[in-house]
């Protein structure tokens, strides 16, 4: 059973949710979800779940979303940014369905047909400044990359096979920039020989303010690739901060059983699958006027007799 579970937009939200500056995008993620799941079940008569989400053809939404608000202006007065997070332990080859479940939410969500930029985290890839300098003095980053016809090992090639299914949603018109993170100048060299759209965004993690590698300034000056950061985690939501979200408890709303066979929720293990985090800036004030996230998980039956 898939469970939709969504932030609404924070910007229209209470103080509660939005993070100190300091703070990683996961406590955001986290704290805005218990909030909007804690506003929805308060503002029902029952605070029983089937009072306050939606089944639908897509599965459980969480709380209830009626996608009715949309943005304010025209289209064109906006620049929509979206990150979608491929999570550990999932397979690649879920991650095609994957992209096109969580464009279209936010598209629903927006209500539009496209998006200016769609950057992708990968699990498993950490950006080290001391790493790419490293590769820098061993001639191994920064170079051309004329080495295209170096096979990629199973790790490039599940990213590879990923990517070519966003340069067909390009293709379609849902989405005019790609863009990646956490890729160092020697990984960057590796990927690109096999792509037909470039990203046109590289967006690191500087954990410790350190100074962006200059072999990768270079190299992605080189290859017109801009460079971005962020303070986003990259394990975002993880399978127990997940269960506690939904389980039963104080820090919890009761969606998901207190225990194997009872019968006070929905029975099974939980799996996150991905989060979207979205963001419509009014291009000419500079004000983001929607951002939120969505996240898919899915919930495996563990009863017996069922599979």
């Amino acid at each position: 059973m898939k469970l939709i579970l969504s932030t609404s937009n924070l910007m229209t939200s209470g103080s509660t949710v939005i993070r100190p500056p300091t703070e990683k995008s996961n406590v955001e993620l986290i704290n805005s979800l218990r909030a909007n799941f804690h506003a929805a079940q308060s503002s029902s008569p029952d605070p029983h779940p089937t009072n306050w989400t939606k089944p639908s053809a897509h599965g459980l939404y969480i709380p209830a979303t009626d996608f009715t608000t949309g943005l304010s202006e025209e289209r064109s007065q906006y620049d929509i940014t979206v990150k979608l997070f491929y999570l550990p332990g999932i397979p690649a080859s879920r991650r095609c369905a994957h992209t096109r479940e969580a464009i279209d939410l936010v598209l629903k969500e927006l209500h539009v047909d496209s998006i200016d930029l769609l950057i992708v985290s990968f699990p498993g890839i950490l950006f080290d400044a001391d790493d790419d300098s490293e590769e820098e003095e061993e001639g191994g980053g920064g170079g051309s990359s004329d080495n295209g016809s170096e096979e990629p090992d199973d790790f490039d090639n599940s990213i590879i096979q990923t990517w070519r299914s966003l340069e067909e949603l390009q293709e379609q018109g849902m989405i005019a920039q790609l863009g990646v993170s956490e890729f160092g100048s020697e990984r960057l060299a590796r990927f690109l020989p096999f792509t037909k759209v470039k990203p046109s965004v590289d967006q690191i993690n500087l954990k410790d303010c350190c100074v962006v590698p200059k072999s990768l300034i270079l190299y992605a000056k080189q290859e017109r690739i801009q460079l971005l950061t962020h303070n986003d985690c990259n394990d975002i939501l993880p399978v127990g901060t997940t269960r506690e979200l939904l389980g039963p408890g104080e820090k919890g709303v009761g969606i998901l059983a207190s225990a194997p066979h009872k019968q006070d929720g929905i029975q099974g293990d939980v799996e996150p699958q991905w989060v979207v985090k979205y963001t419509a800036v009014v291009k000419d004030r500079g004000v983001v006027e929607n951002k939120g996230y969505f996240a898919l998980a899915d919930v495996g039956s563990c009863v017996e007799g069922k599979p």
